[in-house]
């Protein structure tokens, strides 16, 4: 590990010392996984095209983040008992295998198989990304590179959209995943050769007990997350009334259970009471992360089949919501204190005018309209998140802000994965159940926006509560 004395980066030093070239490969893992994410969309029209099965659109999405979900709360418990090199090694084959069968799936299950396998791989990924930073360099230079691997994410969120447009346009969607089964090959033989120093080499050690793997909370989210994509797929009343009724008690056991456990805790305590900042902050973190699933899982599907609107610029508009949201968190990242109120409640309100506005501009096929709404919800996530963040952080029981910091990005991926299946139900519901034309595009485009409208209030309800002036009597948490 090359140890530097000021908070100066010597970038010389480290790419003399090795340490920038095994940083460099340790962000590949960041890259392939959060490009694949945001690919999936823009390749979806011609996969549904080929494979067929749109009543099962909903699941790319669900399946991937409830994999990365598991990977990535049990990478950073493995590496205490498996090296940090062979825990990667792994995570990138797994990456690689999955890839793969989604690039030669000859059915949409089997392509849904790849995608949970696609998950695993690049939800460890990432989480091994964010321990090798703790172990294999100075903490000295970490926010630095923490700053850099935040810059990768959002170069990955605007190019994936692009990527499986130009592949899809110019070769086969096959061929999009096809160039991640490569990647991740690349990546697992690299991670072999370039981390070959004692901490990457040698498990973790530490004096007190590892922190017990979660199963039964996952488990119970897992379920969860898959009864619920379940009720929409042969919508019926009854039986997609009872498999929805008991996905959502799926959730709460999940919610239940990782309370009552405090040593595998995933979610700060108390988490969705609105008595406490952590409690409104997180609400609103839960809300919008499942009300804005839906465009980028249906948003391309539904402009080609209904305007024939090319899958190129599709993969523009979804861009341009990633580059809103890092550009903006960039330009108020260095605003006063006392705006923060103002800041957090003004991007509540640009997502739900966003989500609100993707229900008239999606049928109505306005390009200039659907970008705008694209921009104002990733704009909203862009300069309410960074300021969310801090209020929650800040305002966790004393031991609890290291939950807190990692509950965001976490209720974020359970968000993900709970509203692209909820979106599954209302496609499916709307018409989609039916196979996929142009009157059945048409009825989805109205409701699919429409019914996360309610949950888009309820985040601004929420971001209104966590930036409450300090002066107003709020209930003690420490």
């Amino acid at each position: 590990m090359t140890e530097i004395s000021t908070n100066r980066v010597d970038w010389r030093v480290l790419w003399a010392s090795g340490d920038l070239a095994r940083f460099c490969f340790i962000s590949l893992g960041i890259l392939l996984h959060a490009t694949n994410e945001t690919m999936v969309a823009t390749v979806m029209p011609a996969m549904v095209g080929e494979l067929a099965g749109v009543q099962l659109v909903g699941w790319s999405l669900a399946i991937y983040e409830l994999g990365a979900i598991v990977a990535g709360a049990a990478a950073g418990r493995l590496v205490s008992y498996v090296p940090l090199r062979t825990n990667m090694v792994v995570a990138a084959l797994l990456y690689a295998t999955g890839a793969l069968i989604c690039a030669t799936s000859p059915s949409m299950q089997l392509f849904l198989a790849g995608r949970l396998i696609e998950g695993l791989g690049g939800g460890a990924l990432v989480s091994l990304a964010f321990v090798s930073v703790e172990r294999l360099f100075s903490r000295a230079i970490w926010p630095q590179l923490f700053g850099i691997m935040s810059a990768i994410w959002g170069v990955a969120a605007f190019s994936g959209p692009l990527l499986g447009a130009i592949m899809t346009e110019l070769l086969s969607w096959r061929w999009a995943f096809g160039i991640f089964t490569l990647g991740g090959a690349a990546m697992a033989l690299a991670s072999f050769l370039v981390l070959d120093t004692p901490q990457a080499t040698k498990p973790k050690t530490s004096t007190g007990k590892a922190p017990p793997f979660p199963f039964a909370a996952l488990g119970c989210l897992a379920v969860a997350v898959v009864l619920i994509a379940s009720a929409g797929v042969d919508i019926a009343l009854l039986r997609s009334s009872l498999l929805m009724a008991l996905g959502l008690i799926g959730l709460v056991l999940f919610f239940t259970i990782d309370a009552l456990k405090p040593r595998s805790r995933l979610l700060p305590a108390r988490l969705f009471s609105w008595r406490t900042p952590v409690g409104d902050g997180m609400t609103m973190v839960a809300a919008f992360s499942v009300a804005t699933c839906s465009f980028g899982v249906y948003g391309p599907l539904l402009l080609t089949s209904l305007h024939d609107i090319p899958l190129l610029t599709t993969g523009y508009i979804i861009a341009a919501e990633s580059i809103a949201w890092s550009i903006l968190s960039i330009l108020v990242a260095n605003a006063p204190p006392q705006r923060e109120r103002l800041i957090i409640v003004g991007g509540a309100v640009m997502i739900a005018a966003g989500i609100a506005g993707f229900a008239y501009a999606i049928p109505l096929g306005s390009i200039p309209l659907i970008l705008m709404c694209a921009l104002l919800q990733g704009g909203g996530f862009g300069i309410a998140w960074p300021f969310l963040t801090r209020v929650i952080v800040a305002s966790a029981p004393e031991g609890e802000q290291t939950i807190a910091s990692a509950a965001v990005p976490t209720m974020q991926r359970i968000g993900y994965a709970v509203g692209a299946a909820l979106a599954g139900i209302v496609a499916n519901a709307s018409g989609f159940s039916q196979g996929l034309n142009h009157d059945a595009a048409a009825n989805v485009a109205s409701w699919l926006f429409l019914a996360f409208v309610p949950l888009g209030i309820v985040g601004c309800l929420a971001a209104l509560r966590v930036s409450r002036p300090l002066g107003q009597p709020r209930e003690a948490i420490g």
